[in-house]
This record gives C-alpha cells, sequence and structure tokens, in this order.
C-alpha cells in the first residue's frame, strides 16, 4: 500500500487535467457574440497564436542546442547522466504547453465574457474566472504530472534498480536529473515571460501615447491600429508569459523540497522517501483544493464585491490544504527526530515540518494581503498618487516611485520573518516546505491572476463593437480588480521565489562540496557585488526594449493616422497586422540578452571562480532580485489603478476629476511608466532568481570541491533503520555522507 502510495502523486495530476478539459468545453460552449465581436476575437486569436509560433521556432533551437549540450555534460561526472537532457526538453515542452493551454483558453474566454456582460456581472465573471481556472488548474495539473511522474522513473531507475539508498549518491543522481526537469521549465518561462512582457507593452505603451493622448480617442477604440496588439499583447504576456511563469515557479519549489529531503534520515513506512516525496504529496493535494475553492467564486447581485468572491475561494483552497497537510504529515513521517545532516545535524520533528507548512501559507497570504493594499483603488499608496497626478506628470511619476519603494519595507519583515520561522520548524528542509506550502494553492492563485487579462480584453471588444455603456462598465470592474489580483499575484511568486531560492541555494552548497559562503573573501564578496547587480542590468535590458519596440509603435500608429484617411472618421479600417507584427519582431529580437545574462552569469563565474563565490553571486541575485521585483510590481499596480480611478471620477482638493483632465493626462504618464514594470521586468525577476539557481544546482557536480563517490574529507555516518514487515522486522544499515567543516 504504502509503495503505491507514490503513484497518487501524478493520479491527482491527470484528474486535475480532466477537471481542466470539463471546465474548458463549458466555456467554449457559452454564446460567443454577434458576428463583429467575433471577427474581432479572432484578430486578438490570430495574433497570439502568431506571435506564439515565432516564439516557439527560436526556443526550438535554444532546446535542442542547450539539450545537447546538457546531455553531454551529464556523462562528465558520476552524479549525473545523459537522461538529463530529456529530462530538461520535456520541461521545456510542458512550460510551453502550459503557456499554450492559458492562450488557447484566453483567447476564446474573452469575446463570451464580453457577451456574458451584456446580461449581468455575475455571469460575465462566472465565464472569464472560469476560463482563468481552466489555465490554473491545466498549470498545475501538467506539474504534478510531469514531477510526479518523472520522479517515480527516475527513482526507479537510479536507485531501486541499483539497490542504491535514499540518502546516498543514487539518490542525488536522480534528483540531478529531476533538476534538468526544472531547468528546461523555467528557461521557457524566462523566454515567455520576457517576451510577452515586451510585446505587451510595446503595443500599450503606443495605443496610449498617440491614441488617448495625441487623438483623444478612448483605450480601446477601433480606429486605434495598436488596439488589437494591444489586447493580443494582453494574452501572450499576462496568460501564456504568467502560465509559463507560474509553471516554472511550481516545478522549482517542489525540486528544492525534494533535494533537500534526499539529506533527511527518516524512518518510516515509504522505504525512507517520505521527506522526499512529501512535497509532491502536498501540490498534488493544494491542486485538489484549488479545485474546490473555485467552485466558491461567484457573486448574485451587481452591488456584490467580486474581489471578495475571490478572496473567499482563496481562503478556503488555503484552510483546506493546512487541514489536509497536517493529516498527510502526521500518516508519512515517523514518530521521534528527524535529522538534517546539513548546518550541524539539526534535528526536527514532524510537527516543525507541518509548522513550516502553516508559516509559508500564512507569508504568501500576507504577502497578497500587502500588495492588495498598495495596488487597490480607494486605499491611501493610490489615493496618494491621485493627488499628486493634479500637480503635474513629474509629481505623479514622485508619488508612484515613493509608493513602490515604500511597498518593499512590509514585504521583506514578513519574507524576513518567514525565512527565520520555517527554519527554527525544521531546518532548512523546513524553508523549503515552506515554500512549497506557500505554491500548493498555485492553480487557485493563477485562476485569480488568469481571469483580469481575459476581462480586460472583454472590455477591449467591448469599446471596440460600440456596446452598450453598461457592458464596459462590468468589465472595468472585472478588469480593475483583475490588476489588483495579478499584483498580488507577483507579489506572492516573488515570495515562494525567494524561499525556493534560499533552498536551492542550500542544496546547491551540499553538491558544490562546500560548507559555507565566507563573504570576508575578497572573491566572494565581488561575486555578491556583482550578483546584486545583475537584476538591474536585466531590468534595464527589458525596459530599454519596451522603450524601443514602442518608439516604432508610436510611429507606426501615426503613419497610418496620417497616410489612411478616414480612420477617425469609421470610413477605413486600420491595419492592425503591421503593429501585430511589430511587437512579435520586437519581442522575439529583444528577449534574447535578458534570457542569456540569466542562463550564462553562473556558469561564467562558477567555472571561471569556483563554487563559493557563485554561491555568492546566488546571494547577491537574490537579495536584489527580490527587492526589485516588489518595487516594480507594486508601483506599477499603483499607477495603473490610480489612472483606472479617474475613469469613475476622483475628488481631489474639493474638485471632480474625471478622464481628460490634466491630471488625468498625468495619471495616463504614470501608467505608461509602469507598464514595463509591472508586466515585464517586475514579474521576471522571480524567474531570474530560481534560474539562475537551478543553473547552479546543475552544474554544481562539475565544480564540486568535493567528487561525488568519494570520502576525502568525509565521513561515514552509520544509521540503523527499523521498518516493520507483516513477516517480522528486519534492520537496514544505511551510510549516509557527512562533509566535514
Amino acid at each position: 500500500m504504502e509503495q503505491m502510495f507514490t503513484y497518487v502523486v501524478p493520479a491527482l495530476g491527470v484528474l486535475g487535467l480532466i477537471v481542466m478539459a470539463v471546465k474548458s468545453a463549458w466555456v467554449t460552449k457559452q454564446d460567443a457574440g454577434d458576428a463583429n465581436m467575433q471577427e474581432l476575437a479572432g484578430h486578438i486569436a490570430r495574433g497570439a497564436m502568431a506571435f506564439l509560433r515565432a516564439e516557439w521556432k527560436v526556443l526550438f533551437y535554444f532546446v535542442v542546442i542547450a539539450g545537447i549540450i546538457l546531455g553531454w555534460s551529464g556523462t562528465l561526472v558520476e552524479n549525473s547522466s545523459w537522461i538529463i537532457a530529456i529530462s530538461f526538453v520535456i520541461g521545456a515542452v510542458l512550460s510551453a504547453f502550459a503557456g499554450y493551454l492559458g492562450m488557447n483558453i484566453a483567447t476564446k474566454a474573452n469575446v463570451r465574457t464580453t457577451e456574458a456582460a451584456k446580461t449581468s456581472l455575475a455571469k460575465a465573471l462566472k465565464v472569464s474566472f472560469t476560463g482563468g481556472s481552466v489555465m490554473g488548474i491545466g498549470v498545475a495539473g501538467l506539474a504534478v504530472l510531469g514531477m510526479g511522474s518523472l520522479f517515480i522513473l527516475f527513482y526507479n531507475m537510479f536507485v531501486v534498480s541499483t539497490g542504491g539508498t535514499v540518502n546516498g549518491d543514487a539518490m542525488a543522481t536522480a534528483l540531478e536529473v529531476l533538476a534538468g526537469f526544472s531547468l528546461g521549465a523555467e528557461s521557457i518561462a524566462l523566454f515567455a515571460r520576457v517576451g510577452g512582457g515586451i510585446y505587451t507593452k510595446a503595443a500599450d505603451v503606443g495605443a496610449d501615447l498617440v491614441g488617448k493622448v495625441e487623438a483623444g480617442i478612448p483605450e480601446d477604440d477601433v480606429r486605434n491600429p495598436a488596439t488589437i496588439a494591444d489586447n493580443v499583447g494582453d494574452n501572450v504576456g499576462d496568460v501564456a508569459g504568467m502560465g509559463a511563469d507560474l509553471f516554472g515557479s511550481y516545478v522549482a519549489t517542489i525540486l528544492a523540497s525534494m533535494v533537500l529531503g534526499r539529506e533527511i534520515v527518516s524512518v518510516d513506512n515509504f522505504g525512507g522517501i517520505a521527506p522526499v516525496l512529501l512535497p509532491l504529496v502536498i501540490a498534488g493535494l493544494g491542486l485538489m483544493f484549488s479545485i474546490i475553492g473555485t467552485l466558491f467564486v461567484k457573486i448574485n447581485k451587481e452591488t456584490d464585491s467580486v474581489q471578495a468572491a475571490l478572496n473567499k475561494g482563496n481562503w478556503i483552497s488555503i484552510l483546506l490544504t493546512v487541514g489536509a497537510s497536517y493529516f498527510v504529515i502526521q500518516y508519512m513521517l515517523p514518530d521521534g527526530d528527524l535529522v538534517l545532516s546539513r548546518g550541524g545535524s539539526i534535528s526536527f520533528t514532524k510537527m516543525g515540518v507541518f509548522g513550516a507548512v502553516v508559516i509559508g501559507l500564512i507569508v504568501g497570504a500576507l504577502m497578497s494581503i500587502i500588495t492588495e493594499y498598495y495596488t487597490s483603488m480607494g486605499k491611501r499608496p493610490v489615493n496618494s498618487i491621485i493627488k499628486q497626478s493634479s500637480t503635474g506628470h513629474a509629481t505623479n511619476i514622485i508619488g508612484g516611485l515613493s509608493v513602490g519603494m515604500e511597498s518593499t519595507v512590509l514585504p521583506i519583515l514578513v519574507l524576513a520573518g518567514g525565512i527565520y520561522g520555517s527554519f527554527l520548524a525544521a531546518g532548512l528542509y523546513g524553508v523549503a516546505i515552506a515554500a512549497a506550502g506557500m505554491m500548493a494553492t498555485t492553480a487557485m492563485q493563477l485562476a485569480i491572476d488568469a481571469f483580469g487579462p481575459i476581462a480586460d480584453n472583454a472590455g477591449g471588444i467591448a469599446e471596440m463593437s460600440g456596446l452598450p455603456k453598461e457592458v464596459r462598465e462590468r468589465t472595468d470592474i472585472l478588469d480593475a480588480v483583475g490588476n489588483t489580483t495579478a499584483a498580488a499575484g507577483k507579489g506572492f511568486a516573488i515570495a515562494s521565489a525567494a524561499l525556493t531560492a534560499l533552498a536551492l541555494f542550500a542544496a546547491y552548497v551540499g553538491l558544490a562540496g562546500i560548507s559555507s559562503i565566507d563573504i570576508y573573501k575578497a572573491d566572494v564578496l565581488s561575486g555578491l557585488f556583482v550578483g546584486a547587480m545583475i537584476p538591474f542590468i536585466f531590468s534595464s535590458l527589458a525596459i530599454a526594449a519596451v522603450g524601443r519596440a514602442a518608439m516604432d509603435m508610436v510611429n507606426e500608429v501615426r503613419r497610418q493616422f496620417r497616410e489612411i484617411p478616414g480612420i477617425m472618421e469609421y470610413k477605413a479600417k486600420p491595419e492592425y497586422e503591421k503593429c501585430v507584427e511589430i511587437s512579435t519582431q520586437a519581442s522575439i529580437r529583444e528577449m534574447v540578452a535578458p534570457g542569456a545574462i540569466a542562463l550564462i552569469s553562473p556558469i561564467i563565474v562558477g567555472f571561471a571562480f569556483g563554487p563559493e563565490v557563485l554561491g555568492g553571486l546566488l546571494a547577491g541575485i537574490t537579495v536584489s532580485g527580490v527587492l526589485m521585483g516588489i518595487f516594480q510590481n507594486n508601483a506599477g499596480g499603483a499607477w495603473d489603478n490610480a489612472k483606472k480611478s479617474f475613469e469613475k471620477g476622483v475628488e481631489i482638493d474639493g474638485k471632480m476629476e474625471y478622464k481628460g483632465s490634466e491630471a488625468h493626462k498625468a495619471s495616463v504618464t504614470g501608467d505608461t511608466v509602469g507598464d514595463p514594470f509591472k508586466d515585464t521586468s517586475g514579474p521576471s525577476m522571480n524567474i531570474l532568481i530560481k534560474l539562475t539557481s537551478i543553473v547552479a544546482l546543475v552544474i554544481a557536480p562539475h565544480i564540486s570541491e568535493v567528487p561525488h563517490g568519494s570520502v576525502a574529507d568525509a565521513e561515514k555516518v552509520e544509521v540503523k533503520k527499523e521498518i516493520t514487515y507483516e513477516d517480522g522486522k528486519k534492520i537496514e544499515k544505511v551510510e549516509k555522507i557527512v562533509i566535514k567543516k
């Protein structure tokens, strides 16, 4: 029975994909509106798929070349295998497929949400959120199925078939090969997130600057040549990019916990693999409870709060996961002390592990609450930006930057407390399992995230179709909530990235054969400073790419207004495909340099200067990247909702200000500056942090100071395990190598 328990994890993944298929079929059956609405939705869908095809063509060559190099390098060290290349390719393919799933359903759900908004806000929420839940459940289902299946395969291939031990080199090899899956997922996620972010913001900025500011037409006016590219961008950046992003985050978090779980000597009924298997089981349960949580996201009246409905579903999924985790941990982990050899053989109990899971979920919830406060309409931070818009563009920018910087304080304190608390509960394994607990409800988090871009597209289609005012008002309510939930989701992702990076860092230290990172050493301190610089140059390249692409877009929109007579009078159709082509080409071209920095910098530093300097680099990237991510995400989200507040009207110094006022124009400038912050460079920080750590983990056996398989500078600890079988008792002896300080 216990041995069969490992197959529960991929089974839960399959169940999740079945639920996803059912929800997807329901969305597809909904009314797609009149012929004009369907034509506009068709433009968006074709543009989105054109981008994906162009991106996949480039990434195909990257995956093939990187796979060949990984396969060759896997034959050079004892604790790896050429099979890591296959693992890498599977991770890359599933990550790309996760993005496609989101893109496919979003381009169907957007026009159906518009049609539903003709009836009621409740129906519009149901269609848009169901579309988002298809993506969330699909991404989590693929991750659970992929990780669970590959772990069973590699465990049997490298450990069971060779007679290896759970705590020995055989399991280290299995997890090293499994790390290839995470590397593939995160690599595609980085390019998808950066490329999609450049695409969407180039179109958005171009459409805003010429359409809203210069021509004075609404944001999604059918006369604006960039409006289709803008709506396509919502899908390629906020849906496909985000899907690949959270797929990679989910996988990396589970992997980090599994790698540290290998270092725990556990006398359990699962052959000693309970600490390794536990993160997978928690992920599978989180998927199931996220599905249950989606059932509670609904409203009945026009005046009901959409945000409250989303929060209700989210909290239900979190609380159910907490309760189930307690019983699973009690069942899987043994009574008595568990010993993690790292850091002086720290011992803890299974209640400590449960405490770490709870801490992770609390940290995730607090990060979302804090982010919601700093980016929501009607709250002090956004109101302060609105007020400063009344005195011009410059003070709006100053206000947004101030809010972004201030918003780093509470999240960092919460994160620091979470790291310390989870470490006290269960050592470094506790930090990793806290991240796994935080990411357990990824399906729900992603469903909440993904419904926002669907609602945004729905509003665009309503505007372009000339539908009644109340339709756009309903989609705007959903869109405004979507902006806040998107910001909260990014805060959640950056927090999980910090915890995961620390766990991956700890795993890297063990594989690299070093006991600590000594910043008193000049080369290590140099690595720390260089690492802290990388998020800045990464952000610079991403933001500059948006600026260059936006300039091309602005020039193209101006050209069409100038050279195509009758656009402003609705007598001629703009050349939408030209703008789509500009964004596609720019995003594919510009995504290469930031991606190369993330992949190549740890390889160069590791092989040139050794594992300890690389450790310094990783520490610098993690701390700097977390701060940059929080700052940019929250500043951009606050600017966006400050601009949207003017659509309903805001009171500044006793005077009501609306769209078209000078204060509103200043808020549009702030939103334009914040766009690449919150949708390009900011959300890429969490991928940068994890990807560099995973690259370091993969190359660790190649730069290790203590060769695996050698007992040089190491001692063997003999541990006796007593396992009870039906026909009596059997004593097994396990030898665990612990590197001396």
